[in-house]
């Protein structure tokens, strides 16, 4: 298969709180991908992508985007291979590299200024280089028909990993206040934003996931399967030798499915470890574990497909503060919620 992508942004925010300028955003993008049987067991494929894109800012005399006052253009290429080996009808073995490149966004150039979604000062780097990778992963695959999971590792490496960092300082007005400064008639731990900078560094990531599911029972009752799932991920800016902030820790879900006829209900249990593998200038987060069910009931009206259902999130209505939120600290997970809803396809 070969194509083509074209695609063009344009972002403006107006109005005190724009912490990006307006900008125009243009990349044409050409790829391949080829799968071919190279013997009965060995499934080969490969993939490539090149891409142009241009990132045209106007800061509309904005004192505050002094950076943004030219385009800046990327060329990025990457490419990808894959193999799956059946060892014999219930395992394989799957394995893929990969290199990739990525433009860095408008907004990883060019923010400056206090992002009220996020309760941060965001600082863009115009001069920031394509994200670099070389990533590689290994699973083995399961599935007898009524038990089917696999459990895999992955690895990559950075040259230039693009992430949202924070400095440790406040920023107020347009100025910068650090935590040791207390000279001051108010507090600014209250009253100031805590700075975040896009930065490339060189960073690792590498970890593990597992998924199953495996089919209990089927009789006049209905059908019963058990879902499992897991994964950990360890995550390093290599360049400060500090692990990179806001990665998820230890995560382990459960699920208990029932089927029969237009019936469905399901029960899971979520648990994530607590993290404390982060940045100095970042707090921890404790774990947690919640609890969710639904049932759902399934029908026709002409040629549409409906379904009606009743969900619950949280029923024991922990307090959940996400690792990879950038407002954990001060927004946690919704709390305990009961939606009744109605989906329909057609």
């Amino acid at each position: 298969m070969i194509g083509a992508q074209v695609s063009r942004n344009e972002f403006s925010a107006l109005g005190e709180e724009a912490f990006v300028p307006h900008t125009n955003t243009d990349s044409l993008a050409l790829f391949m991908l080829e799968q071919w049987q190279a013997t009965e067991r060995l499934n080969l494929s490969l993939g490539a992508r090149m891409e142009h894109t241009r990132v045209d800012p106007d800061a509309k005399g904005n004192e505050n985007f002094v950076d943004a006052d030219s385009a800046s253009s990327f060329n990025a290429f990457s490419l990808s291979s894959g193999a799956v080996y059946q060892l014999d009808p219930i395992w394989s073995l799957a394995a893929n590299l990969g290199y990739t490149e990525r433009a860095p966004t408008f907004y990883e150039l060019y923010a400056n200024g206090a992002h009220v979604a996020t309760g941060a000062f965001e600082v863009g780097d115009a001069s920031l280089n394509k994200e670099k990778a070389i990533s590689a992963d290994l699973a083995l695959r399961f599935d007898n028909g009524t038990h089917k999971g696999s459990v895999g590792v992955f690895y990559s490496h950075f040259r230039n990993y693009i992430g949202l960092i924070g400095t440790g300082n406040l920023r107020e007005g347009g100025h910068d206040h650090d935590h040791d400064e207390d000279d001051h008639d108010h507090d600014h731990d209250h009253e100031g934003f805590p700075e975040y900078q896009y930065q490339g560094v060189r960073a690792r990531f590498y970890g593990i996931e597992a998924q199953d599911r495996w089919q209990l029972v089927e009789n006049r009752y209905g059908s019963f399967a058990l879902e499992l799932s897991g994964d950990y991920t360890r995550a390093k800016n290599l360049d400060s030798g500090e692990p990179l902030p806001r990665i998820a820790p230890l995560r382990l879900n459960s699920g208990l499915v029932w089927e029969l006829d237009r019936w469905q209900a399901r029960v899971d249990v979520q648990h994530a470890a607590s993290q404390h593998r982060k940045p100095a200038n970042e707090t921890s987060t404790d774990g947690y574990t919640t609890l969710g069910a639904s049932v759902g009931y399934r029908f026709d009206i002409g040629q549409s497909q409906w379904l009606a259902f009743v969900r619950g999130e949280n029923l024991t209505d922990q307090t959940v503060r996400y690792a990879s939120s950038i407002l954990r600290d001060i927004a946690p997970a919704p709390g305990r919620s009961v939606e009744v809803g109605l989906r329909t396809t057609f």
